[in-house]
């Protein structure tokens, strides 16, 4: 059996008294958590099939999919079963708020303080483009995404192109703490530039990963 043909058997699947089977849906682009829902076997063999979000709702008693009626689509890019069978991921390419209530997500009321990590920058990127992601979905007012958003592409290019700079001028000036802070602001206007154009951290991983322990890669000319 190959893979396509695993996907795609449902026999695996513990479906409650029910009928029904726990769907969380993950951000593709972010790895955010964007909501849980339910979905019977006619719809999970939909989601295959068409790669349209469907779920099955437990108040109406009906088949519903992402985005019909809000216009705030999930393309699914891949569907996984947990190792017990009893719940399912969606992975997905979400179209504007996922919550009903216009939140890029589902899960935006916190119970605990989230914690970042003391060092290194493991998840910290992730957590920003997340977050720049959220805001370019809702445009709150008064967010600093939203009015760099409006400027246009141009606008954060120009930014990063001034970062830049201040990086290099940090970095001759020997300024530990100022080239610290320029570095994040370079940071933080690159992943906006990536959201803006649907570039995830992902998929920058997934190019070092590929160069990672490969030599002669081609670096620049040399002058003269």
């Amino acid at each position: 059996m190959n893979r396509t043909e695993r996907a795609a058997d449902l026999s695996a699947l513990n479906f409650g008294a029910d009928g029904l089977i726990p769907v969380v849906t993950q951000d593709a682009r972010t790895g955010a958590v964007l909501m849980q829902a339910y979905a019977d076997r006619a719809a999970l063999e939909r989601t295959l099939q068409t790669r349209e979000a469907t779920y099955y709702s437990r108040s109406r008693g009906e088949q519903w999919i992402k985005g019909h009626t809000s216009g705030h689509a999930q393309r699914v890019v891949g569907v996984s079963l947990d190792c017990d069978g009893d719940s399912v991921l969606y992975r997905v390419e979400q179209t504007g708020a996922a919550c009903h209530t216009g939140e890029y997500s589902c899960f935006h009321t916190p119970l605990l303080e989230e914690q970042t990590p003391a060092t290194g920058l493991d998840g910290t990127l992730e957590r920003v483009y997340s977050t720049i992601s959220e805001r370019l979905a809702t445009l709150p007012e008064g967010s600093y995404v939203a009015r760099l958003h409006a400027g246009g592409l141009d606008r954060v290019l120009k930014k990063i192109s001034e970062e830049s700079g201040e990086v290099l001028l940090a970095a001759k000036n020997n300024d530990r703490a100022e080239l610290a802070t320029e570095v994040a602001d370079l940071l933080f206007h690159t992943l906006f530039a990536m959201a803006e154009v649907g570039v995830s951290p992902g998929d920058v991983a997934a190019v070092l990963q590929e160069r990672e322990g490969r030599s002669g890669l081609k670096g620049p000319k040399e002058a003269g």
